[in-house]
């Protein structure tokens, strides 16, 4: 009986045991994932210890220098600059409008896409109500200057007669008085002859400036009485092609960087053309909506430029001379910040050193060192992943 029960007990611990072990493939996993953590220490382990053996062991061979490549450091001119889209605007964009109101056209003496000159006829409005206005101010001012010729002779004659102590004083100053209403009459008659003909010429439209005629919705019979841009109401736009200029907005934060007079290399990819400028126009205030600044630059003439044209605008806002450069590429950052390697001769072997370094600007591939390269220093540009500061090597 005692011994029937010892086995129980057993059986029980057993039991116990098994519910409260780890299931199997979760013990696995667990156990893989230590050798792997260990494997990667030990691994760490090993490549510093072949890094400190490889600094201390002076019996390696020349043979065995690692191959790399370098490009000796030179002080040159160094640029940055902004990159922003822009496009091509006009100077000189008139849209035309009679001067005095508007009328009905009667004629148009120009086409879209013609080249223009400053006064050459683009229409005429009706002036036909205009021309009678004017032939009646002149049948009047004829009509005044006759009367005016006998009032002059009537006062003459009363005022001889007066000398003379024939008729009354009343006489000669009615006399004068008629000759001096006549002449106010003559003059305002001529003023409204030249206000007819003046109105008559506002009727005839003139270019006011050179250029293409870049918009002509206007047809005979129409009332035209001018251009509102933006609109479908008939207009005539005229633009000078020879004063073009790129406008682009220039982000907030460069507002201290961009002045009048920086550089400015403009990028037409449409027609491959490349154009230098500078800026010769800075808003004054910051557009709410996007945080920006208008700026502007004259760009020459050239007959394949289009106002409206997209632009690459490139905005020169750094330079400096004699400026220390490298490639971005050879550059590595560690904990203590960003460093070179470069190859330096100790005796007889060519040893590559770490180089810590401070940047500035970035102008494509090639970035600006302001400290810790010189002219002359030979930065390894080729193999430089895979080399440590104080390892022997070569260069091809």
């Amino acid at each position: 009986m005692k011994k029937i029960t010892n086995t129980t007990f057993i059986i029980v611990v057993m039991l116990l045991s098994s519910c409260g072990a780890k299931n199997p493939l979760e013990a696995k996993k667990a156990e893989l994932d230590k050798l792997k953590t260990e494997q990667t220490k030990t691994a760490d382990k090993i490549k510093i210890l072949e890094a400190e053996i490889a600094k201390l062991d002076t019996s390696k061979k020349e043979d065995v220098a690692k191959l790399i490549g370098v490009t000796p450091v030179v002080a040159a001119e160094f640029k940055h600059y902004i990159e922003i889209q822009g496009k091509v605007d006009a100077d000189n964009i008139s849209y035309v409008a009679p001067r005095l109101g508007g009328g009905q056209v009667k004629a148009i003496f120009i086409k879209k896409g013609d080249f223009v000159k400053t006064g050459q006829l683009l229409l005429k409005l009706d002036d036909a109500i205009i021309k009678q206005s004017i032939v009646a101010a002149k049948q009047n001012l004829e009509t005044i200057k006759t009367q005016l010729t006998l009032a002059k002779d009537l006062y003459n004659r009363q005022n001889n007669l007066w000398k003379q102590g024939i008729g009354t004083e009343v006489q000669v100053i009615s006399a004068k008085t008629q000759v001096e209403t006549l002449e106010k009459q003559l003059r305002a008659g001529e003023e409204n002859v030249k206000t007819g003909q003046e109105q008559a010429t506002a009727l005839t439209i003139y270019a006011d400036v050179d250029g293409v005629v870049d918009e002509l919705n206007v047809k005979v019979g129409e009332f035209f009485t001018g251009s509102i841009p933006g609109t479908s109401i008939a207009q005539i736009k005229i633009v000078n092609t020879n004063a073009l200029k790129v406008v682009t907005e220039v982000p907030e934060n460069y507002a201290g960087r961009v002045k009048s007079g920086s550089k400015v290399e403009v990028v037409l990819s449409d027609i491959n053309k490349t154009y230098n400028s500078t800026v010769t126009f800075l808003s004054k205030t910051i557009n709410a909506n996007n945080r920006s600044f208008i700026a502007e630059a004259k760009l020459p003439y050239d007959g394949l430029m289009r106002p409206n044209q997209n632009a690459m605008v490139r905005i020169e806002d750094y330079s400096a001379t004699n400026a220390i450069t490298t490639s971005v590429n050879t550059i590595q950052t560690d904990d203590k910040g960003k460093f070179v390697y470069v190859a330096v001769q100790e005796g007889t072997k060519l040893i590559a050193r770490k180089k810590a370094i401070t940047v500035g600007e970035l102008n494509g591939k090639s970035i600006e060192v302001k400290s810790g390269l010189v002219a002359g220093d030979k930065v390894i540009t080729e193999g430089f992943q895979n080399v440590y500061d104080g390892q022997v090597i070569k260069t091809q």
